[in-house]
């Protein structure tokens, strides 16, 4: 469609570049932007400029974070013998939201997938292992997507710690096979966590 105006067209093409937003979606939020308040306009246009630049990864355990090391590996009060291995940050979100799990996280930022050259240097499987065994975790839970990709890795992961003297679980099946944990709710994935079984 053309547009008046080339700002409100690449507009909308950026919009339609997100993830759910189709070309008629991004058109209506590019319109509902021009007639909001300027400063409410801006303010959205701040908010994205502030996590693009002062958002990065811990250093630590790979979650998104404003300082180093994050505020949940610098949480006094987590058990530090207890480790939680997920695909993405978002997954750290969904499950805190369950209140189930008081230990530490590891974010791998992806699954393996041979086929789009993403192995276990690409998701520093080799740094989990010297965590692991540079810290006194009694407990790695692995959180990894039931899907092909995810499950790979839980097997991946399994097989490097073996040996690393440390009880290797995963999160039981509470979560449909195939589906991501994004789409999960918090009684499905508490039910999953209290279920997890060793891998």
């Amino acid at each position: 469609m053309q547009y008046s105006s080339q700002y409100l067209e690449a507009l909308v093409r950026s919009l339609s570049r997100l993830p759910g937003i189709g070309g008629k979606t991004a058109q209506r939020i590019a319109f509902h932007l021009l007639r909001v308040p300027t400063e409410e306009a801006l303010a959205l246009a701040r908010a994205i400029e502030q996590v693009r630049t002062k958002v990065g990864s811990c250093r630590e355990c790979g979650n998104i974070a404003e300082t180093q090391p994050c505020y949940l590996c610098a949480d006094a009060k987590r058990d530090r013998t207890l480790l939680c291995v997920v695909e993405q940050p978002s997954d750290v979100v969904l499950i805190e939201r369950t209140g189930q799990f008081r230990g530490l996280y590891h974010v791998l930022r992806g699954a393996l997938a041979p086929a789009e050259g993403i192995g276990p240097e690409q998701l520093g499987l080799e740094r989990l292992r010297e965590r692991v065994q540079a810290a006194a975790f009694r407990e790695v839970v692995v959180a990894t997507n039931p899907t092909g990709p995810g499950e790979a890795t839980a097997h991946a992961i399994a097989e490097l710690l073996a040996g690393a003297g440390v009880r290797i679980t995963r999160i039981a099946r509470g979560v449909p096979v195939g589906a991501d944990l994004e789409l999960a709710d918090s009684v499905t994935l508490t039910r999953a966590l209290e279920g997890r079984k060793e891998l």
